[in-house]
């Protein structure tokens, strides 16, 4: 099998040098999240109550120590609380969240090296992503799915699995285990639940279960995939299990994976790109802005678009993240979109702006789906027209962020947190992580224990 016989040495040094950013880019977010989600102390409280943590496995930029299957809840909910970890656009998948920490853990727990590790979180970008485009995600959301959360426990388990060094039969087995676990709603748009970072998290912790109990013997359901009731079947009216295997070993979905430049849903970035344009160019001032239109795909206003009176009067965080009225308003006002713009949910003269801006389905960006997350922001100001439209957004694998750029965006999350000498000792660990003779090392540096 593919994904239990990858070897690090074997694949492109591009790839290694992706994975190695992905993994700095969503370390970033955990160490963030750790201390500034709202959710984290219900999370670390639930997680106690269970007793998840009695154990020696880590979690970044947290002296405590947990079992391996809480660490790797806790690492994979922090990493998508943010909602600023990476995305495969045309998979509709954030991958790294359940592929990464569930990696990390199974090296923990065995002593694999950095490289082991990677070439896992390889195969489980490959497993979780291949999965999604099989579906294909647009019919898989139609039918209320979280597909990084569905995807992702496959993702993790394939991970899992290939670290602990499991063959073909036992990588199998994993998956047919993952199979039993594999969930996700996209109900928490009802109320801005925290469901969306936790059934991400529970992915990441399934799947690390799921090649545990394969590592142990565990027996596992046949053909998990394609199998009558596997998880193409039951899970899309209409699948396409040759995309599983289209170009395996020659196309790398991994590198189609972007990185996000603002936390917030993925669909709106296209046209926070234009907002930000925009305001540059004209030297717009909030209070010039008469209106403005968002134009996005028929799946982007799924998430950011309707309904319209609930997205332009967010009440929370989670609220916001989904909110396209909420970003662009954002950016046109203060010419940034980041963590701290937050905490301007309530602000008076944002929830005013917020009134004037509504999203539309527009034909020319639907056209661009699913190859692009695209975006078209038309406003009207000094009683003139002004449109810019994004085709890739800033982050997209054509449009990828610089070296400077993600330790920009990763000292942006973690110097706060751990301070800017510690979080620069972190991200030097995690770009020769490929060389650690133990991956714990990632975890007990001395930039984790500040």
């Amino acid at each position: 099998m593919f994904a239990s016989g990858l070897r690090l040495e074997a694949l492109p040094p591009e790839v290694v040098a992706r994975a190695r950013d992905l993994v700095l880019d969503l370390v970033g977010n955990i160490v963030r999240a750790r201390h500034e989600a709202e959710s984290t102390p219900a999370l670390l409280a639930a997680v106690k109550a269970l007793g998840l943590d009695h154990g020696s496995a880590r979690v970044f930029a947290d002296p405590a120590t947990y079992s391996p299957a809480g660490a790797v809840l806790i690492n994979a909910t922090l990493g998508h609380s943010l909602d600023f970890d990476d995305t495969h656009a045309v998979a509709v998948v954030h991958p790294g969240a359940p592929v990464i920490p569930a990696a990390i853990a199974a090296g923990e727990l065995v002593g694999a090296s950095g490289a082991e590790v990677l070439a896992g979180i390889v195969a489980g970008y490959e497993v979780a992503l291949r999965l999604a485009l099989a579906l294909p995600a647009g019919a898989h959301y139609d039918r209320g799915f979280h597909p990084s959360a569905t995807c992702g426990a496959f993702g993790a388990a394939a991970a899992a699995a290939r670290v602990f060094g499991l063959d073909a039969a036992g990588m199998a087995s994993a998956l047919g285990i993952a199979l039993s676990q594999s969930a996700g709603s996209l109900q928490f748009l009802a109320n801005g639940a925290w469901t969306k970072r936790f059934q991400v998290g529970w992915a990441g912790m399934s799947g690390f279960a799921a090649a545990t109990l394969a590592r142990e013997g565990f027996k596992g359901a046949s053909e998990a995939i394609e199998g009558k009731h596997g998880f193409l079947n039951a899970y899309a009216p209409a699948p396409q299990p040759a995309r599983v295997l289209q170009d395996l070993g020659q196309v790398w979905e991994l590198m189609l994976t972007g990185v996000k430049p603002y936390p917030s849903c993925r669909w709106g970035h296209a046209g926070i790109d234009a907002a930000l344009a925009l305001r540059a160019e004209l030297g717009l001032e909030a209070s010039e802005i008469e209106g403005a239109t968002l134009g996005i795909s028929r799946a982007g206003m799924l998430l950011v678009g309707s309904p319209a009176e609930r997205k332009a009067n967010p009440t929370n965080i989670v609220d916001g993240q989904f909110s396209g009225p909420f970003v662009i308003a954002t950016a046109l006002a203060t010419g940034q979109m980041g963590w701290d713009s937050y905490a301007q949910l309530q602000d008076p003269a944002r929830k005013a702006l917020m009134q004037k801006i509504t999203c539309e389905n527009d034909p020319e960006i639907e056209a661009e789906f699913p190859a692009n997350m695209s975006g078209k922001l038309t406003v009207r100001a000094r009683g003139k027209t002004f449109t810019r439209t994004v085709i890739v957004p800033k982050g997209e694998p054509e449009n990828f962020l610089t070296d400077d750029e993600l330790r920009a965006k990763f000292g942006g999350l973690a110097d706060a947190v751990l301070g800017a000498d510690a979080a620069a000792a972190l991200a030097e660990t995690i770009a020769r992580m490929d060389r650690l003779n133990d991956v714990s090392a990632l975890l007990r540096s001395p930039a984790e224990a500040a």
